[in-house]
């Protein structure tokens, strides 16, 4: 998917920033985050996760496909799960570090 086609509706749903309804500034800062790097970070994510198929990914495998620093891929990937593009797969991978991880995959 190129940057200029349209985003599907799932990608472009869960591209959007969240924010508090009840408060214009969280609102208008969810806005800005929207034209940022937050918006391309999720994209990125989502687009891994997708990517990987019903394989998945674990958190580690993720931040190594997309290149995102491990504090921007996995707040990312909170905010898929919160909005339903995400899903814990119900399986775990090991990590390089021998510890059970869960595998993401995207809604069917």
């Amino acid at each position: 998917m190129s940057a200029r086609e349209p985003l599907p509706p799932l990608w472009a749903a869960a591209a959007r920033a969240p924010f508090q309804a009840h408060s214009p500034t969280s609102r208008s800062a969810a806005a800005r985050a929207d034209k940022g790097l937050s918006g391309r970070a999720k994209l990125a994510v989502l687009a891994a996760i997708a990517q990987a198929g019903e394989g998945g990914l674990t958190d580690e495998e993720g931040i190594r496909a997309t290149g995102l620093a491990a504090s921007t891929y996995r707040p990312r990937r909170v905010e898929l799960v919160e909005s339903g593009n995400v899903r814990d797969s119900g399986f775990t991978r090991k990590t390089l570090s021998g510890c059970a991880a869960v595998v993401w995959t995207t809604r069917p």
